[in-house]
């Protein structure tokens, strides 16, 4: 039986979580440069594949950036890039 999604899911991230996810995005980019990394394609390679190994642990920045999902991460990313 097929169901007929007709439809469009409505997907909403909060404006607290919205300023959260900034200052720990902003946290881990500035990890990832102190340690030499280009912070871009840190991030691409995280949220590509899920594999916190990407972040450093500098900082404690692998620990943070987990404190968010990917999907709200590329969200926050996506509204800033847009907005700018």
């Amino acid at each position: 039986m097929t169901e007929k999604m007709d439809f469009t899911a409505k997907f909403n991230l909060d404006k607290e979580k919205g300023k959260k996810a900034h200052e720990i995005i902003t946290s881990v980019y500035k990890s990832l440069e102190e340690k030499g990394y280009n912070p871009i394609n840190q991030f691409i390679g995280y949220i590509l594949s899920g594999d916190p190994t990407y972040i450093t642990s500098h900082n404690d920045a692998r620990s943070v950036i987990r404190q968010l999902e990917r999907d709200e991460l590329l969200e926050e990313l996506l509204k800033s890039y847009l907005e700018k």
